[in-house]
Order: C-alpha cells, then structure tokens, then sequence
C-alpha cells in the first residue's frame, strides 16, 4: 500500500510537471508570443497549452480524491497522462505528412552533443517526451506490482 501511495505521489508529479512544462515552454516568445508565427498557429499552441493544464489539474484531482476506486482512478490519470505524450509521437510520426518540423529557426534548437566522438543534434522535445513515456511506464509497473504484494 505506501508503495502505491508513492506510486501515485509520483504520477501527481509528472502529471504537474507536464502542466507547468507546457506553460512555461508554450507561453513563451519562442512559441505561443512568437510574432514570426501567424496568429492562428499561436492560437493553436496557447489552445493546446489550456488543455494540457487542464488536464493535469484533472489528473491530479483524480489521484487525490477521496472515496472508493483509487486503483481505478490511478490508471485513468495515468492514460490521461499519456495522452498528450502519445499525441506528440503521432505528431513526430506524421510530420512529412503536414511539413512539420521538431524545431523552429526562431525557436528552441536542439541540443549539440558529442557521442562516440560524432557530433549529434538531440531534440529537447523528444528527449523530454520519450523520458516521460518511459517513467509513466514504470510508475504503472510499480503501482501494480505494489498492489500484488499485501
């Protein structure tokens, strides 16, 4: 049981930290008040930005709520969660399909590393979507594991 309850501690924070991160990524110069984009593909990232704070407000009322079905409302927050996470993947999968691009020239450029003495671009944005596919991933895996153990 405490350790579903630091299970569930710890997707409370993802699900804030994917709120926040949204905001203070989204609502930025370099995206939602970029004046290089048109106004309607700023509507779109500040539209996307509500939703996905709204959501995580949702997630986390879920976890934290009283009564029965904790388990339940676990795994829902979780697939809410991932909703976003999978939506990027299928955006990043598609993006020939609409000319889309990870990073903007008036953006967030992605990061210049060296790798086995090669140099290497990483997108900041696929970095931080696949880590936080793959924490959600073992917080569920804890989760339900901890609950077979009593």
């Amino acid at each position: 049981m405490i350790n579903q309850a630091i299970a569930r501690d710890l997707l409370a924070v993802l699900c804030g930290l994917q709120g926040l991160a949204t905001l203070v990524i989204d609502l930025n110069s370099k995206h939602a008040r970029n004046t290089t984009w048109t106004g309607h593909a700023r509507f779109h990232v500040a539209w996307q930005t509500s939703a996905f704070v709204l959501l995580a407000m949702v997630e986390i009322a879920l976890l934290f709520a009283p009564g029965p079905a904790a388990a339940q409302r676990f795994y829902l927050a979780a697939l809410l969660a991932a909703v976003p996470m999978l939506g990027f993947f299928l955006a990043f999968l598609g993006r020939t399909l609409y000319g889309g691009q990870l990073a903007d020239v008036n953006g967030m450029r992605p990061l210049s590393v060296r790798l086995f003495g090669m140099p290497r671009q990483i997108d900041l944005n696929l970095a931080a979507e696949v880590v936080g596919l793959l924490s959600l991933i073992v917080l569920v895996f804890l989760f339900r594991h901890a609950g077979l153990h009593r």
